[in-house]
């Protein structure tokens, strides 16, 4: 097994999480690092009307300028993760940190929708080296289980800090494209804390990275996405059916890619782990089923309600404030429930949310949507608290980061997925947007119950 650069460990007095001497600055930056890709990546949330209307987007294509983050990650933190192990994490979180402050400056100054779509995969990308990387250098930075369990609780409040504060914080600047200048100035600033404080760590495995993985693997999200777009005019139609049957044989050849390959992507061995295929059906389906329609809701009750960007952004603070607040208590259930079960109490308690929401879009009040916010938000707290501890126990301390960036591989695909869908289903068939946020929220809601149930069938072994 390779041998992994390790700093100094000093013991804290009993009762302490047993840190490194550079512990509490790798936690407070991969935290901070983090938050603003989900600030980022959650912006548009509420100013995608602005957006839309600058850039002359139709309703269609709306769904790649909500997607175009998600997909970035997607397509590379398999690689992103791969890299960090092989080359230094330290190294690849700087450089993404660099990335999305130059990108999200950059989307800014955007004039277009497909150059906005481009700019928001590309800070994906920068967001996906980030994330893979950042809980690799917690696994070093806290390398017993107690020291894992608070510094994962922390980062997983953090997501859910970022998907509250970044729609806020584009509701209140003047317009959006001050809302990426300022993103894009703090992740800047970001970068240039953490190439000082940070202790670079690696488990080199050498071989060359799996570039052509990567490419295969970003083609087949782009035709599954595409897609999905398209099946708002007809599910049934020959070219929704020839991307479809495109994804299904591209991930097919990735597959082969990665058998193949003696440095690959992921190792297909993982599959074989109950562990890591509980770890990869819990993202899959918070993508598929929360994000996937809560990315969209904030638009759908500000064209439907009248809401204000700002307004609408303090609503759903509700949700994602009480997520962060979850997450961040939640390591006092350690001993108490598995993490297996702490995912199937999101993903229940995330169905029951929005079927309380149903018939919401057409009342004509905000405050019918009060409920659903508060159980979804205790759910999605609890998902974001458990999902990157899993990830970090379904594989082998010294591929952390791969682990990491497999699973939220499979919550940015289904989230890629589950907007796309949303949308669908919210526009398609020509009937109200009561009607189709009715049926988004039913299949929102079914999506949830099977990925409680596949987390549960997934028993953990020793």
């Amino acid at each position: 097994m390779p041998q992994l650069e390790r700093t100094p460990r000093t013991v804290a007095a009993t009762g302490t999480v047993p840190e490194t001497p550079r512990a509490t600055p790798t936690l407070a930056l991969t935290s901070a690092a983090t938050a603003v890709a989900l600030m980022t990546y959650t912006a548009p949330a509420v100013s995608l009307p602005g957006i839309a209307a600058d850039l002359h987007t139709g309703v269609s294509a709306q769904a790649w300028l909500l997607n175009g983050t998600p997909l970035g990650l997607a397509a590379l933190l398999l690689v992103a993760g791969s890299l960090a192990d092989d080359y230094g994490r330290r190294r690849i979180f700087v450089a993404g940190a660099i990335a999305l402050g130059i990108t999200t400056v950059l989307g800014g100054f955007t004039t277009s929708t497909l150059l906005f779509t481009l700019a928001r995969i590309a800070q994906g990308a920068a967001s996906a080296a980030i994330l893979a990387s950042s809980l690799g250098l917690l696994v070093q930075a806290f390398p017993t289980p107690k020291g894992r369990l608070h510094a994962t609780g922390v980062w997983g409040a953090f997501v859910s800090g970022g998907i509250a504060v970044g729609p806020l914080v584009a509701g209140a600047l003047p317009g959006w494209r001050t809302t990426y200048l300022v993103l894009g100035a703090v992740t800047l600033l970001v970068a240039a804390l953490s190439a000082r404080a940070l202790t670079e760590s690696r488990a080199p495995r050498g071989g060359r990275p799996d570039l052509v993985g990567a490419l295969v693997f970003s083609l087949a999200l782009v035709a599954l996405v595409a897609a999905l777009t398209l099946g708002r005019d007809g599910w049934l139609r020959t070219p929704v059916a020839l991307l479809f049957a495109a994804a299904v044989v591209l991930m097919a050849v990735f597959a082969l890619v990665e058998h193949r390959n003696r440095t690959p992507m992921i190792d297909l061995s993982l599959l074989r782990r109950p562990r890591f295929l509980g770890s990869a059906v819990g993202g899959l389906f918070t993508g598929l089923a929360v994000l996937g329609l809560f990315t969209f809701l904030p638009t759908l009750l500000q064209r439907t309600l009248g809401l204000s960007p700002l307004d609408t952004a303090w609503l759903f603070l509700l949700w994602s404030g009480l997520s962060f607040v979850v997450a961040l208590q939640a390591k006092r259930l350690a001993g108490r429930i598995s993490s297996r079960h702490q995912l199937t109490l999101g993903f229940a308690l995330h169905a029951a949310a929005v079927l309380t929401m149903l018939g919401a879009v057409g009342s004509g009040s905000w405050t019918r949507v009060l409920p659903g916010l508060v159980i979804g938000g205790v759910g999605s707290g609890l998902l974001n608290a458990a999902l990157p501890l899993v990830a970090v126990q379904s594989v082998p301390a010294e591929r952390a980061a791969m682990g990491s960036g497999a699973q939220q591989t499979f919550r940015y695909i289904g989230s890629c997925a589950g907007v796309a869908l949303t949308i669908a289903l919210v526009t398609s068939g020509g009937g109200s947007p009561a009607h189709g946020a009715n049926v988004a929220a039913v299949v929102s809601a079914g999506l949830a119950v099977v990925g409680a149930l596949g987390v549960l069938v997934l028993r953990e072994r020793s």
